[in-house]
């Protein structure tokens, strides 16, 4: 039987099909894991949240309540802009609110997380605006008409307060809507909470009682 006198060569180009293939696939996936590596800040950045937070979530209604700070934090000071209808021209700061638990919301109107906890929000300024609980909804980034036209279109009376150029929104680190702090009658951040948040959580509201109930 006549043996194959090429037997080599077909070897050794076999072999090196293989090596090159074995390099464009390794080649493929570095691509692609750059590109996942260089896109997912852009994600968390300009999407409304990075996780929506589902009924398991210790923020939302079947959750134990706030998950609170292990440490006493401050709370950025600012000045800004009052949107609520009747106020306009008018100034916030927030130091001005100390001995008040403060609940501080950055939100926009696009994002269908921060449109979704308004109402929750609502209900926590009504049942608590004369307990010295006071909820701030901090607009990132949009005009006074247009979130003043919002507030109203949607029956929302708690105060909002306008951060045109996201100079406040970087203070406190948000880099995802909505993000919301409960602030201590003494004045410190206790809770930090990313992404949508039921306040009428039983949990929630019990801890928020039990903050109202401290003294000055």
């Amino acid at each position: 039987m006549r043996k194959c006198s090429c037997a080599a060569g077909c070897g050794g180009r076999l072999a090196q099909r293989m090596i090159s293939g074995y390099k464009e696939c390794m080649k493929n996936r570095f691509l692609i894991v750059s590109a996942l590596i260089f896109f997912a800040p852009l994600f968390l950045s300009t999407g409304c949240t990075p996780t929506e937070r589902g009924a398991a979530s210790p923020q939302t209604a079947a959750g134990p309540g706030l998950r609170q700070l292990s440490q006493r934090v401050s709370p950025r000071d600012f000045s800004l802009p009052v949107a609520s209808a009747g106020v306009e021209g008018e100034t916030l700061t927030l130091s001005e609110l100390r001995g008040n638990v403060v609940v501080l919301n950055f939100w926009a109107t696009w994002c269908p997380s921060c449109r979704s906890e308004m109402p929750s929000l609502e209900s926590l300024h009504s049942h608590h605006k004369e307990d010295g609980l006071t909820v701030v909804a901090v607009n990132m980034r949009e005009s006074r008409e247009h979130v003043h036209a919002f507030m109203d279109d949607n029956g929302f009376s708690f105060l909002t307060v306008l951060d045109t150029d996201g100079r406040v929104g970087s203070l406190y680190g948000v880099q995802a809507i909505p993000t919301s702090f409960v602030i201590s009658r003494e004045g410190y951040i206790v809770a930090r909470l990313v992404g949508r948040t039921n306040w009428d959580s039983p949990g929630i509201r019990a801890d928020l009682q039990r903050l109202l109930e401290r003294a000055d």
